[in-house]
């Protein structure tokens, strides 16, 4: 009897856990779209390796989950269009949560915060300290970014985006662009790791949030990852991350 009691237990300790694991496109596998191209929160090292912010925090998150990471790189542009079309599970890319991101896609509860900032070339470049002072320059942006659309909805900067930061902070070096316009840990990144001829200048607004994509028909995955979040915060992996690649804590405004 007693054997039917803890075979019956198991049993029901089996189907609630099932019911509790969170629906991946495919089974045992958290599939993760991000860029690659985008330092210090996912790119290739030297070897070819993936790695960054970004993808430690996404690895994390699937340990907690007890699922395999795998990870989908494409550009920035089609991001979000390819979590609609179930081409991956998650987006982990500094994803800003907007008003208008909110109306077709769900997101984590925020994992980071940062302040968009405008980036010049080292010598010879004014000190633009708003975006009011790009008026009327050539200012380098993300395709498809919310800091594209903070551009666009100032006026009267000449906006020319491209797929990723490394095509335009390219041209902001070479001189063909007066500026670009991204995140703040991306130029605090950049100048200690890089040898690029560019510094940050003025930060504009207030710290904003990014949280992890999900698509809106999946709130048993939503509320995975944001338990795993939490579970990351508490037990001082997230810490341990966010000291690497920033030396901060960047998980508070």
């Amino acid at each position: 009897m007693r054997k039917l009691i803890v075979l019956a237990a198991g049993v029901l300790l089996s189907t609630l856990t099932a019911q509790a694991a969170p629906s991946t496109i495919n089974k045992g596998t958290l599939t993760i779209g991000m860029e690659g191209t985008y330092p210090p929160f996912t790119y290739k090292d030297a070897q070819g390796n993936l790695t960054g912010f970004d993808v430690d925090i996404a690895k994390a998150v699937a340990a907690k989950l007890n699922l395999k990471p795998q990870f989908v790189l494409t550009e920035w542009s089609g991001i979000l269009a390819g979590l609609q079309a179930s081409k991956y599970d998650v987006i982990v890319n500094q994803v800003g949560i907007t008003a208008e991101r909110q109306k077709s896609i769900a997101f984590s509860a925020p994992y980071a915060y940062s302040s968009p900032q405008i980036i010049v070339r080292k010598t010879g470049a004014a000190n633009y300290k708003t975006l009011a002072d790009l008026k009327g320059k050539r200012v380098g942006v993300g395709l498809g970014s919310n800091f594209e659309q903070q551009l666009r909805d100032a006026g009267g900067i000449n906006v020319v985006t491209y797929p990723g930061a490394p095509e335009y902070l390219a041209d902001l070096a070479a001189g063909r662009l007066d500026a670009a316009f991204n995140d703040r840990l991306l130029v605090g990144y950049l100048i200690k790791s890089q040898n690029l001829p560019i510094k940050g200048a003025g930060i504009i607004g207030q710290p904003e949030a990014v949280g992890i994509a999900i698509k809106k028909t999946n709130p048993e995955l939503k509320a995975a990852i944001d338990k795993a979040l939490l579970q990351i915060k508490a037990d001082g992996t997230y810490a341990k991350i966010s000291r690497q690649w920033f030396g901060q804590d960047v998980s508070k405004p």
